[in-house]
């Protein structure tokens, strides 16, 4: 994948007048910060940057330190920027305004043009704009791909996001990949208006031809997995029509985005027909 140090054999350098001394507590920031940052960049990631079934540069994440988020550490760490999300705790982002730290708060993606901004505001932040242009390039081939596949198919069979407890996808990066590669959204089939849960009986009296969910159906562990693994679902949507696209590329997306094509393209070529 993209780290920062893989950039770095290409003959890419910081612009040192950007910060040197950067902490991330968010799991999405740590994945741009390790994208597109020198390791010498960076102090301190979140405590899930080396969680693997979050994170798809946890063993890049393996070289950092990692912190709790607490706003007493990131103040401790002394820091010249700190990346946090948008949704993160508001004591933090208070306590850093008081001290006067720079900070980020990331948005979710809602949508790639959304995503190529925050890669090119997060990538000059950092003074390392010809990083994020290369990262830009390699989503922007990706999306190129995906095109060609729906080119070279033709018709476009409906598929549903649809993650645990049944929650299901109106829009969002992966729903934009997915109608790229021509597949529509069965969102709006379902007459859903914005993301949310939804019916196991609407699902089932009006069917997509496709979900697009994070694991194989298996014994579930919880009752968030059981919905996934209910014998009606399993009985419409067997293994053959369930795309599998992990957790760790599409949690975040940015860095792991190119992965997420890929992943997405190799699942449709083997099982949409």
């Amino acid at each position: 994948m993209c780290a920062g140090w893989f950039f770095a054999t290409i003959g890419l350098h910081a612009d040192t007048s950007g910060p040197q001394r950067i902490v991330s507590a968010n799991l999405c920031a740590d994945q741009l910060l390790l994208a597109l940052a020198d390791p010498k960049q960076i102090v301190s990631l979140s405590p899930f940057a080396r969680d693997r079934t979050l994170s798809l540069l946890a063993t890049e994440a393996e070289r950092f330190a990692s912190g709790h988020g607490s706003a007493e550490e990131l103040i401790d760490l002394k820091p010249d920027l700190v990346l946090i999300g948008s949704f993160d705790s508001r004591h933090a982002r208070d306590m850093l305004e008081r001290k006067k730290i720079p900070f980020v708060a990331l948005e979710p993606w809602q949508s790639l043009r959304q995503g190529r901004q925050q890669i090119r505001d997060i990538a000059g932040r950092l003074g390392q704009k010809a990083r994020g242009e290369i990262l830009l390039a390699r989503i922007d081939e990706g999306a190129a791909r995906l095109m060609r596949i729906a080119e070279a198919r033709g018709r476009q069979p409906t598929a549903l996001v649809l993650h645990r407890r049944g929650y299901a996808f109106h829009s969002g990066v992966l729903v934009e990949l997915a109608s790229i590669a021509g597949l529509r959204n069965a969102a709006e089939g379902l007459g859903m208006k914005e993301s949310g849960t939804v019916p196991l009986e609407r699902i089932i009296a009006t069917p997509p031809d496709y979900l697009i969910v994070t694991q194989p159906p298996s014994a579930p562990a919880d009752q968030g997995e059981a919905f996934m693994a209910h014998p009606a679902l399993m009985r419409i949507f067997p293994a053959e029509r369930r795309l599998i696209v992990p957790d760790n590329l599409s949690i975040c997306a940015g860095p792991s985005t190119p992965a997420l094509i890929d992943r997405l393209a190799d699942e449709i070529r083997a099982k949409v027909r």
